[in-house]
């Protein structure tokens, strides 16, 4: 017998199948649309349906939309502000499933967050190369976001070229340090990551050393000797300067500075200087690259062939004095060497007694050696000559009966 009370919508009496049923709920849930669940921490897709000066709202599939307070819209930049939009899908974070209002409260900010979290998480993980852009600094290092992460790169791992300190005159323990940095954009990698502490550790020094061994193979395949490239001069040693070409640094020698004889390489470039320099050697064996900066320059013995001749009295300019002569400027890039024995019709104990650095005195030309480019000088016989000249000066008239009789 039918219970009273009991209303049946499939007859009086009757109940539907267990696979009817189901059915009519699936049909049911069709019409309403799919309810979601969401839990405090997720991260879920929302549509934006409200914007207003106070609050946003966002429809995230629930049975009533989401909410995003004033305080953190007060947080966010114009820009941010005037992205958020009607109808933009946006990922957002839920931070309370359920207020005391009954409110699903919900968080942007904190959305992209996790995001750049998993962005900084698969780079710890694959060990790819990220580049930053430097935004601020301290003492102890620069920061570097990464999306809205603040990573933090130590000083210690900070490339020596980056940590540029010629061009830093700030003490060591100045939060000013590298303020030259802000800007510059660097390669970094992930190698250190913590939520929980919100510690970001980004490092150059490991990236530097990546990406140049990666730069370097290719650019050691590339290079040709003869080939003209641009590089900055990283360091400076007594035998020569190192210039990157680009993630590989290639040795110009002392002697392949300067067609002038120098005495370090300093006198001729400086850190940080960009120069163009020809390749003379590639040993891809041995990772080695020379280099040579004077090879570009004109050939200073092109200018002696066309402008000196042994027995020419020359003005010579006194470069550098060492024990065995005197070594003098005679043309813009040449010079020669004024022997001691050289200097003077007397005994010479030093060459220092004769001339000094920087005198200009005339030289005679009593040798040139194109095979060993040697020029060779004489500072006695250059005057031998002008006390003969002067010698015949003062004959001169005596022989054509005009001398003068005191």
């Amino acid at each position: 017998m039918q219970q009273t009370g009991e209303v049946s919508f499939y007859g009086e009496g009757s109940h539907p199948s267990p696979a009817v049923a189901q059915n009519l709920m699936e049909n049911w849930l069709d019409g309403v649309g799919e309810v979601v669940e969401v839990r405090r921490g997720d991260v879920v897709d929302g549509t934006i349906v409200s914007v207003a000066p106070t609050e946003i709202l966002i429809d995230v599939g629930c049975k009533c939309d989401g909410l995003v307070s004033g305080r953190e819209l007060e947080r966010m930049t114009t820009d941010e502000l005037d992205q958020l939009c009607i109808g933009e899908c946006i990922p957002v974070y839920v931070v309370n499933p359920e207020d005391r209002d009954g409110n699903i409260i919900l968080s942007i900010n904190r959305a992209r967050a996790q995001r750049d979290w998993r962005v900084a998480q698969a780079l710890f993980d694959s060990g790819d190369i990220y580049e930053g852009q430097v935004s601020g600094c301290n003492k102890g290092g620069v920061i570097v976001n990464v999306g809205q992460l603040r990573g933090f790169v130590p000083a210690s791992q900070l490339e020596t070229r980056s940590i540029g300190l010629a061009q830093n005159s700030a003490p060591r323990d100045d939060d000013s340090r590298w303020e030259h940095l802000i800007g510059c954009k660097l390669k970094l990698k992930v190698i250190e990551l913590d939520r929980n502490r919100n510690r970001l550790i980004l490092s150059e020094r490991e990236a530097g050393r990546e990406w140049r061994q990666v730069a370097r193979d290719q650019l050691m395949e590339e290079l040709k000797v003869g080939d003209v490239r641009s590089g900055v001069v990283t360091s400076i040693c007594a035998f020569g300067a190192f210039v990157d070409l680009g993630g590989a640094d290639g040795l110009v020698h002392l002697s392949e500075l300067s067609w002038n004889r120098i005495d370090h390489p300093r006198d001729v470039v400086h850190i940080g200087q960009k120069i163009d320099v020809q390749v003379l050697d590639v040993d891809k064996e041995r990772q080695r690259i020379g280099l040579s900066i004077r090879r570009l320059k004109p050939e200073p013995w092109d200018e002696v062939a066309g402008n000196f001749e042994v027995g020419q009295i020359v003005d010579g300019t006194i470069t550098k004095i060492v024990d065995f002569g005197a070594f003098a400027r005679i043309g813009e890039h040449v010079e020669g060497l004024v022997h001691i024995s050289e200097l003077s019709e007397s005994r010479v104990n030093h060459p220092g007694d004769i001339v000094q650095e920087g005198e200009v005195r005339p030289l005679k030309i009593i040798r040139i050696d194109t095979d060993q480019r040697r020029i060779g000088l004489s500072l006695k016989q250059a005057s031998e000559d002008a006390g003969e000249w002067e010698d015949d000066v003062e004959d001169g008239p005596e022989e054509d009966g005009a001398a003068e009789i005191v």
